[in-house]
């Protein structure tokens, strides 16, 4: 049952995380949201290394794998998807980056040999895919507030959480979790702090930023991507990365669901069928068929679902 509870908080805790950024860029550009979020996680992440004695990997391919990680793994999608959410729903967002797994497969199939693409797996990819261009077409809506250039970088930002998985799981298995964790986000948020320092003057000044948005900062800094990490870790040492990775599947439900509430955006039927081809695409591809059995598991995920 603790697991259990450890496994809702995460849900809750990843799903939201489309809603506070969409009420953070309303005041603040994507690069300074993106510093602060990920400027104050890699504090709290370096003091959780420096304490559990964790050290910087010896193997120089482990070292640039690192590097890579904390760039695409976190600093670049993280501006993708804050600089996307500028126009559109944080709903729709959640949805476009649940794609993660699709671009996975297509990405790991040429550089794992191990994950090759059946039909099973390719049929789960054009399902979900065809998911993605029901939810485009609500653009050509005039009633549509959702941009395509938005979308478009939401997408982005999943190829890059797909890059990265693969990354972790060709040059960084043998590096411990929460190691891996640490020093990428410790690496992201050095890349993304000193880029807006260099390239966004004045700095906002944080006294000028309204209640809401510092309280939304500030729970993406230590809430949905600090402590986040550290339950993902800790789940998935008790449970193993398979049972670990249906938090992927729990993402867009709680995403659109927190949007209508809290923002008031527009749930219509694309958006319910469009969530609900990708969901069963990634289903398809992650279920492995037993012939005698026609009994299934989902193949363990090589990285955390992404986490905006």
């Amino acid at each position: 049952m603790r697991h259990w509870t450890t496994f809702g908080f995460l849900t809750l805790i990843w799903g939201s995380s489309f809603l506070l950024i969409k009420i953070g860029v309303e005041e603040l550009e994507p690069l300074p949201l993106v510093s602060l979020r990920l400027g104050g996680a890699a504090l709290i992440m370096g003091m959780l290394v420096a304490l559990t004695r964790r050290s910087w990997p010896s193997n120089p391919r482990e070292r640039a794998a690192l590097v890579v990680v904390g760039l695409v793994n976190t600093a670049v999608p993280f501006t993708l998807i804050t600089w996307g959410e500028q126009n559109i729903d944080s709903g729709l967002a959640t949805v476009l980056n649940a794609t993660t797994p699709l671009f996975t497969l297509a990405i790991a199939h040429v550089a794992l040999a191990d994950e090759r693409i059946t039909p099973q797996k390719a049929a789960g990819l054009i399902i979900g895919f065809l998911g993605v261009a029901l939810l485009a077409s609500r653009d050509a809506e005039s009633s549509s507030p959702n941009s395509f250039s938005g979308q478009i970088a939401i997408l982005g930002a999943a190829v890059c959480y797909a890059i990265s998985g693969v990354t972790i799981r060709r040059y960084l298995h043998n590096v411990e979790p929460m190691t891996t964790a640490g020093y990428s986000t410790i690496i992201g948020g050095t890349a993304v702090v000193s880029v807006t320092l260099i390239t966004r003057q004045p700095i906002p000044a944080v006294n000028s930023l309204s209640a809401d948005t510092l309280l939304a900062v500030l729970t993406l800094a230590v809430v949905n991507t600090a402590i986040a990490y550290f339950l993902f870790y800790r789940l998935i040492h008790a449970w193993g990365a398979t049972r670990t990775s249906l938090v992927t599947y729990a993402l867009p439900p709680i995403g659109v669901t927190l949007g209508a509430i809290f923002l008031d955006e527009t749930v219509d039927w694309k958006i319910i069928a469009g969530a609900a081809l990708i969901m069963f695409g990634i289903v398809a591809v992650n279920l492995r068929m037993h012939p005698r059995h026609l009994t299934g598991h989902l193949k363990p995920q090589p990285s955390p679902p992404c986490t905006d």
